[in-house]
Formats: structure tokens, C-alpha cells, sequence
């Protein structure tokens, strides 16, 4: 297992962790390669990065989806960024092939943060054919 950290800015922010992710993947490997979030507050998702607004309207929506400020039981403050989290996931999986992953022209993977700023810790691992 890779296991690496990252530091998030704001509340909510998609980061895009592709190279990362691609930089720990060995030349000749053929397989899977899947990325984890050990955090309920936090998601991992692929999607476009061509377009930053993307990122933004994504972000939106969920705002809109899960709010900060409602009427939630959980106490903390922070009942929407578990929520976020739920609907996204805390995984993601990739075919790998000799080195590369295969993965669409627009596509990257993104660590979704959704209680921050915090530092984060983001796992993955390769699974060979």
C-alpha cells in the first residue's frame, strides 16, 4: 500500500491528485490501481478536469444538496460534509496498462474535501492482473 498526505485550503475543495497518483504507479504494471479515502468528512471521484468550472458547479450543487447551516441532528457542525462524503464515495478504482492509466481525455481524479482545511491522508493500491 502508497499511502501519502495532502493539505487542503478551504471547507470544500476538489483537488486534483492524478499525477500524484500516476507518479506512484511502476513503469511496466499492468492491473488496477484504487485509490481510498480513510475519511468520512472527505470523497474521491474521477471527473472532468479540462474545465475548473466544472469543479465549481459540482461543489455548488452538493452546497445545495447538503448545506452547512440546517436543521441536522449531528452536532458537530459538520452533518453536511458526511453527507457530501456519502454521495461521492471514498473510493475509486482505475485499469492500469503497462505503467499508464486508462482513463478518458477529460477525465482526473479528484480528492474531494469537505470539512476542511485539514491535512489528509489518501491510500492506495496496486493490484496486479
Amino acid at each position: 500500500m502508497i499511502k501519502f498526505e495532502l493539505k487542503t485550503a478551504s471547507r470544500n475543495q476538489m483537488i486534483d491528485i492524478t499525477s500524484k497518483i500516476a507518479e506512484n504507479i511502476p513503469g511496466k504494471f499492468d492491473g488496477i490501481v484504487v485509490i481510498y479515502v480513510p475519511h468520512t468528512t472527505a470523497a474521491v471521484t474521477i471527473n472532468e478536469g479540462a474545465d475548473p468550472s466544472v469543479r465549481t458547479d459540482i461543489l455548488y450543487k452538493l452546497s445545495k444538496l447538503a448545506p452547512q447551516n440546517d436543521s441536522y441532528s449531528h452536532m458537530e457542525g459538520n452533518a453536511d460534509a458526511h453527507i457530501k462524503a456519502a454521495l461521492i464515495g471514498n473510493s475509486a478504482t482505475v485499469i492500469v496498462e503497462k505503467g499508464n492509466m486508462i482513463m478518458g481525455t477529460w477525465q482526473k481524479i479528484f480528492f474531494c474535501e469537505f470539512d476542511g482545511p485539514r491535512t489528509r491522508k489518501i491510500m492506495m493500491e496496486l493490484i496486479a492482473r
